[in-house]
């Protein structure tokens, strides 16, 4: 069994998955799990069979915030700033859709990179950010939940198919609970993460308003539309009326 990032199932010829990607598509976990948790995160399992990978579980890393040396609250905040992504064409178009220049990086060259100047800022969950101690080289962290890092556990395809049924439903069963019991532990940790950076005084924590939250929504839509033909526009609009998402926001 393994549990790589969802981000490494675009590459493998299943874009589908490029939908995590999606910037704003989800408001809060309950949302989130709606579609990991249902048919559409089933179907999505389904498009790993192919390939020889049975899918089991989506667990949580968290909600990404912004971090930069200045403060990130309007759109035009962004403008020119070089922001460090994870590879991407989905992320590449969200931060350019909001003037920002994205740099492909290495999670371990960042903290280097903010501090030489190399790049500007970065998103990520509280988490990462903290473990890796970007907090001591950037100013500013905003409380955005703009984005969304999980994992799947997956499993040999063949492998599982030959386990004998009984021992398959007692593994279904276990990853059930053990899926609540991660997700629990990675909200916990980036909620202790967020408290940790705002009490070290490095980084100052800011919230967007109702007003500065929905215009970035609405530059983000802008983003749901250009990958529709990479996602899928069915996809898309499936989340959409599970969630209640408005695209004409």
């Amino acid at each position: 069994m393994l549990a790589p990032s969802l981000a490494k199932f675009g590459p493998l010829g299943a874009r589908e998955f490029e939908l995590f990607d999606l910037p704003m598509i989800f408001d809060d976990y309950a949302e989130l799990h709606k579609v990991t948790e249902g048919q559409i995160g089933a179907d999505l399992f389904k498009k790993l069979e192919s390939k020889g990978i049975t899918g089991l579980a989506y667990w949580d890393n968290g909600f990404k915030v912004m971090s930069a040396n200045k403060p990130l609250r309007k759109v035009d905040d962004f403008k020119g700033l070089k922001m460090r992504i994870q590879s991407s064409k989905v992320l590449e178009s969200q931060f350019r859709a909001l003037g920002a220049i994205p740099q492909v990086m290495a999670f371990s060259e960042v903290y280097q990179a903010m501090q030489t100047g190399v790049v500007d800022g970065s998103e990520n969950t509280p988490s990462n950010m903290y473990t890796q101690k970007h907090y001591e080289v950037q100013k500013f962290i905003t409380a955005s939940d703009h984005g969304y890092i999980g994992y799947a556990v997956i499993v040999n395809k063949k492998f599982w198919d030959g386990l004998p049924p009984d021992i398959r439903s007692g593994l279904d069963a276990a990853m059930k609970e053990s899926t609540r019991y991660a997700n629990d532990i990675a909200k916990k940790e980036n909620d202790e993460a967020m408290e940790a950076m705002r009490k070290s005084g490095r980084s100052e924590i800011l919230k967007l308003t109702p007003d500065d939250r929905k215009a970035w929504k609405r530059v983000f839509v802008k983003v749901h539309k250009e990958n529709e033909d990479r996602i899928g526009r069915d996809l898309i609009n499936s989340v959409y009326k599970l969630t209640g998402f408005d695209p004409n926001i």
